[in-house]
């Protein structure tokens, strides 16, 4: 009998022990909010943007925000029926923007690396990030093999000049120092086709030149995602089903018409 108070002290420094691992469960749980409850209970979804990328985003001369990022960021939060702010980032703090809970998406011509996916979680893509070869409509042009005999300018040492000229060899590549160099040789008829990225051809067509740059084929193909922390399905459920929805009606493809100058890429 004398031990029992003994006993009975070690019972419930037991019970302690055993019931502490759920106890600090349910607190990082608690802890963790649900991203998707935390955006409708503040009214507005907080996205990291680009402010000197266009057609990405950039600012306007009315000094207001736009680009086909600016309006994706803008669909998702009316999918969402709350308000959008648009946090202006750059490459290097976009990450960590959304790493330290300072936005809840990074919609800023974002694309999937391995490292990337380390850390955070990607969308279903929703805009088209390509190098490829473009040209006037007269200029008959569907693969690699079609460049014999033509000419292309490409900016010395960029992606898409050192892949076409292992994808191309019969083709007559004139090669330039930078990118406007290369674009003036298109403008002004130097070359019949042009090997760029899809946001310098946007450029061009943006500028509406005689000769308007149609895409022939795609070099190399690195689509844009949205960027979310990790572990949000109920977000990420949401803002996959937000493009899925935009690509059907067509919604999607008039951004792209608008900024890129290009109808959306059917492999998208």
């Amino acid at each position: 009998m004398e031990h029992k108070p003994h006993f009975t002290a070690r019972r419930r420094w037991f019970a302690a022990l055993v019931a502490a691992p759920a106890f600090v469960l349910l607190s990082a749980q608690a802890a963790h909010a649900d991203a998707i409850d935390a955006i409708a209970k503040r009214g507005t979804l907080r996205v990291a943007v680009p402010a000197d990328y266009p057609p990405f985003g950039s600012v306007g001369t009315d000094m207001k925000p736009q680009g086909y990022d600016i309006d994706m960021a803008t669909l998702l939060a009316k999918a969402m029926k709350v308000k959008v702010e648009l946090v202006p980032v750059n490459s290097a703090n976009r990450i960590p923007y959304l790493q330290t809970n300072k936005v809840d998406l990074i919609i800023s011509s974002l694309g999937k690396t391995p490292d990337r996916a380390k850390v955070i979680d990607f969308s279903a893509a929703y805009a088209p990030y390509f190098q490829g070869v473009f040209g006037p409509a007269d200029v008959s042009v569907k693969t690699p093999g079609d460049l014999a005999g033509k000419t292309v300018g490409a900016t010395r040492g960029a992606l898409e000049e050192i892949a076409l000229t292992n994808m191309a060899p019969k083709a007559t590549i004139r090669r330039f120092d930078d990118n406007n160099a290369t674009i003036q040789a298109f403008l002004s008829g130097q070359v019949q086709l042009i090997a760029a990225g899809n946001v310098v051809a946007a450029a061009i067509i943006a500028k509406h030149p005689p000769r308007l740059p149609e895409m022939k084929f795609i070099i190399k193909d690195s689509p844009c995602y949205v960027g979310l922390a990790k572990d949000e399905p109920r977000l990420l459920a949401k803002v996959n089903a937000t493009i899925e929805a935009a690509k059907k009606d067509g919604e999607l493809e008039a951004m792209s018409k608008k900024w890129l100058g290009q109808p959306l890429p059917a492999n998208l």
